[in-house]
């Protein structure tokens, strides 16, 4: 008789608190689980918008040599004027 009092008690008891707790964990760890998945798809579009930044630099020495010509234009046109 012991027994079968022992089992109700683990059955009615224990159970329901040991899917109460592993409840309280798994949720949270499917949430971090949806947040890591949104990074990684958000990362690998982002890395799609990176391809012109090595041009960047091409443009940065184009500005450069434009504004070398451009400053020696203006001081040839203040000496003729």
């Amino acid at each position: 008789m012991l027994w079968w009092l022992a089992n109700a008690i683990i059955l009615l008891a224990v159970v329901p608190l040991v899917l109460l707790l592993a409840n309280r964990v798994i949720r949270p760890a499917l949430e971090i689980q949806e947040y890591a998945d949104d990074v990684l798809d958000h990362g690998v579009k982002l890395t799609g918008h990176l391809v012109p930044v090595p041009a960047l630099v091409e443009t940065d020495k184009l500005i450069d040599d434009v504004t070398k010509e451009s400053v020696r234009y203006v001081t040839a046109l203040r000496r003729m004027v």
